[in-house]
């Protein structure tokens, strides 16, 4: 069995940002297998698959020990992903041999990486100005079910989804479930759905036990220490490079000229830039103003009698 450092060390950075965000698993290693490492399609999906099944617990447990899972979620979600997870794998099974389904695989691997990206930055704009809710959330079945339906099938067929797509269609279903919970219930949730896509492309598909080994010795310590430190970290500022990563790679997979890609990312790249200059720029002009109204804020409210 060849192991491959490379592999491990994109393993190592992929795992950490599941941990971080509880997103970009699947969405993020399954195109750096084909594009980077030249791993044929099937074969990445159907790795990663296997190797997520693994990493998936180590964060999860993180947020089951600091009680930030809805079970009830869990529950509704697993009902309709497990199985819709595996008959995912089973169809992709049907859709052809050889280069015909390594070229439709690509074809369903680009759709739903643009599909992440838009849901990531539909997130990323909807929850801006979201407040954690004070009260738990009641719990809708049948449209639970539906989402976990349709999450499991789009993870069968491409291994995208299961963090990525799921915490976006649960925050549209249920708007006040705080961050912290989305990431935590859908680690969880991630367990048995990733379970049974992976046991149908055991069956089905191409797995290859080094590449999946390969990432494993990444992944696994990359995931704990994301999910370690995700309390503290701002993924306000992982998201948008998330969703840069993914329209380049889903770019890539539909063959879209590299002369595109490159001019995307330099765009990317040069917004970024605004960005950041732009807020430094606001933060150092209004800090003085704000500091000196914090202090007389604090002061009115320390001289006014109750």
């Amino acid at each position: 069995m060849h192991l491959d450092g490379w592999i491990a060390l994109a393993g190592l950075v992929v795992g950490f940002v599941v941990g971080l965000t509880g997103m970009g698993g699947g969405a993020l290693m399954t195109p750096l297998l084909v594009l980077l490492f030249k791993v044929q399609p099937l074969a990445a999906v159907s790795s990663d698959l296997v190797a997520a099944f693994v990493m998936k617990p180590v964060g999860a447990g993180v947020h089951l020990r600091r009680g930030t899972v809805d079970l009830q979620l869990v529950k509704w979600l697993v009902i309709g992903s497990v199985p819709s997870a595996f008959c995912g794998a089973l169809l992709l099974d049907q859709l052809g041999d050889g280069n015909v389904v390594q070229d439709r695989i690509k074809i369903l691997l680009g759709g739903a990486l643009l599909v992440a990206a838009g849901s990531m930055a539909l997130k990323q704009l909807v929850g801006r100005d979201r407040v954690a809710p004070d009260t738990a959330i009641v719990v809708r079945p049948l449209p639970t079910l539906l989402v976990g339906l349709a999450g499991g099938l789009i993870v069968g067929l491409s291994s995208v989804g299961s963090g990525s797509l799921m915490i976006v269609m649960l925050l549209a279903l249920y708007p006040t479930l705080s961050a912290s919970q989305l990431v935590g219930t859908d680690l969880v949730q991630a367990i048995p759905l990733v379970g049974a896509a992976a046991l149908g492309h055991l069956l089905f598909g191409d797995f290859h036990l080094d590449v999946t080994t390969s990432l494993l010795i990444g992944a696994l310590p990359g995931v704990y220490v994301g999910a370690r430190v995700s309390s503290r970290a701002p993924d306000a500022l992982i998201r948008p490079v998330l969703v840069v990563v993914l329209v380049a790679s889903a770019m890539k997979l539909l063959d879209a000229p590299n002369a595109v890609v490159g001019g995307f990312l330099a765009m990317a790249a040069v917004t970024a830039g605004v960005v950041v200059y732009r807020a430094r720029a606001r933060a150092s002009a209004g800090e003085p103003a704000s500091t000196a109204a914090a202090s007389a804020g604090g002061r009115g409210r320390a001289n006014r009698k109750p």
